[in-house]
């Protein structure tokens, strides 16, 4: 053990802890692990002998967007595990877990036919099935928000092509599409959001989630032979996000998304006349495995009994691009942080685990999936409408049960933003880690990477650890055009990445994975949840919008 650290304050408190029958308490000042030498050794690695261009080039160029249980993801399944074979981690596996279809494209094409020929920017929404060939219908603009809607199309749609967004005005572009955050908008961040406990508002996302299903059986009960919504964002950018991937319950019609432009045009023209579309969407379903698999591997740690430290990021990605930004880039940094530390040949005293989730764009499943065989698990919801869906649109269910594992695992840290540079850390409500996480990061000041913010980030893998009282942390990253056109669009490729910047990260990750493998004690852990209390029990749902 460093001389530093055995003569300073922690190591006294930890040496008397159990001679005064205390459980050891982190200081205020928290010593760093990495010593200054091992630090040169990452920076160097990473900054002058880096992989992590490579890497992210690979998942993006070479195997493309990556969704669940698709050939793309199954290819990235086998070719992450070799690197992490060749760079010398142990324990490379997979980790499955029940999932559902894979599906993949082939083709498309959407061509306007009446009153004129023109060839229209669209894609396959996930998951709709193919229109086996050419289909050539008239259209009919049907925007539907709720199934009250349902009412007045009735009759209306058999033969059609139905159009079902609302057609939203374009709106002024007001902020710049690329951005690096300044000193003074980090420092916004650093505001504590107290917890709020809204039960109705998980009821009313479940309602969207389960709404499209219901589009679907109405419009194929009602004779459509089709339907097209419209992209939320202008530019001509498209997404193509669906969600009906369970066994049995694939829709029944083809859906494509249309560019907002071309969608526009088509409800303007159909306003004074007949309008016509062709489809030829040529998809392809996956069902020789309806399990999805997280991929782990492992740096073992010198002592059996400390427990292990992790990383994470999602491998999976959307296919309208490349999913070089989400998160072909997280996945490259993760596994970069790997191959500096191993190729460095550390000795942590913690086992330093990484893993490339699956299923993070159908609600987090992988690493909800991670939790339940390792972590901890809850009493399965008894809303037979939330039961068939993922964990993020359940209901929080009590008391929680902690497996072994839970108190093994000393930290978690997720990188699912982009390729931005590294900026600091959310501590999602952990006061205790503040001073830790302040002490680890001066290091990397003159890297733009020392910011340790209360505001808590939600959204990605780190959330279902998080919400049990575990350590574990998002990153605050650059945004870059990341949320403003590239994420989960067809801008998602290599181009919109930041060499520098997935250096940068990766060196700053590999540190942090180091200083909590070798830090005397796990970092501190939230409370254990119990049922909350309602927030506001004075407050009145607002209505459905019409």
């Amino acid at each position: 053990m460093d001389d530093a650290l055995r003569n300073s304050r922690l190591w006294r408190v930890l040496a008397l802890a159990p001679l005064l029958g205390l459980a050891p308490q982190i200081p205020v000042r928290a010593q760093a692990s990495v010593d200054s030498g091992t630090l040169n050794r990452i920076a160097d690695a990473g900054f002058n002998h880096g992989q992590v261009v490579e890497t992210a080039a690979h998942l993006a160029d070479q195997i493309g967007g990556r969704l669940t249980n698709s050939p793309a993801m199954r290819k990235a399944e086998g070719w992450t595990q070799s690197e992490f074979s060749a760079w010398g981690l142990k324990n490379v596996h997979t980790e499955g877990f029940d999932f559902g279809r894979g599906w993949w494209i082939e083709s498309s094409r959407v061509r306007l036919i009446a009153p004129r020929p023109l060839e229209l920017k669209a894609i396959p929404i996930a998951w709709t099935p193919s229109t086996n060939g050419p289909l050539r219908a008239p259209l009919v603009v049907a925007p539907m928000r709720t199934v009250q809607d349902f009412d007045q199309w009735k009759g209306k749609l058999k033969g059609r092509i139905v159009l079902i967004s609302w057609p939203a005005p374009p709106r002024d572009a007001t902020e710049a599409p690329f951005q690096r955050l300044s000193d003074a908008e980090i420092a916004r961040l650093d505001q504590y959001a107290e917890p709020r406990f809204d039960p109705e508002a998980r009821q009313r996302r479940l309602e969207l989630r389960v709404f499209a299903s219901k589009v679907d059986a109405f419009l194929a009960a009602e004779g459509a032979l089709a339907w097209a919504s419209m992209s939320r964002s202008d530019g001509r950018l498209l997404h193509g996000e669906g969600y009906s991937y369970q066994v049995d319950h694939t829709p029944k019609l083809p859906g494509v998304e249309l560019a907002a432009e071309d969608y526009l045009k088509l409800t303007r023209l159909a306003k004074v006349g007949e309008v016509a579309l062709e489809i030829d969407s040529n998809v392809h379903f996956e069902d020789q495995d309806h399990k999805a698999y997280n991929v782990l591997a492992e740096i073992p740690g010198s002592s059996s009994k400390s427990g292990y430290v992790m990383a994470g990021a999602h491998l999976d990605s959307w296919v309208a691009g490349d999913g070089a930004a989400d998160n072909g880039a997280g996945a490259a940094i993760v596994m970069e942080a790997a191959r500096i530390l191993a190729t460095l040949g550390v000795r942590p005293n913690r086992a330093i685990r990484f893993v490339l989730w699956a299923g993070e764009e159908q609600g987090l499943l992988g690493s909800a999936a991670y939790v339940e065989q390792h972590l901890a698990r809850r009493p399965p919801p008894t809303d037979p409408a939330a039961a068939g869906l993922g964990p993020s649109y359940q209901p929080e269910t009590y008391p929680v049960e902690p497996l072994p594992e839970f108190s093994q695992l000393a930290a978690y840290y997720n990188i699912d933003n982009g390729s931005g540079k590294i900026r600091g850390i959310y501590t999602e409500g952990n006061f205790a880690v503040v001073p830790i996480f302040r002490e680890w990061l001066a290091p990397f000041r003159s890297l733009g990477a020392s910011a340790v913010v209360a505001q808590p980030t939600g959204a990605t893998d780190h959330v279902f650890l998080s919400r049990l009282g575990l350590p574990a942390f998002q990153f605050i990253q650059d945004p870059l055009d990341y949320e403003s056109r590239v994420h989960h669009s067809d801008l998602d490729t290599f181009d919109h990445l930041r060499p520098d910047d997935l250096r940068q990260a990766s060196v700053v990750l590999a540190a942090l994975l180091l200083d909590a493998a070798d830090f005397p004690v796990p970092l501190p852990h939230k409370v254990l949840p119990t049922q909350p209390r309602v927030t506001d029990p004075f407050h009145y749902p607002e209505p459905s919008k019409p």
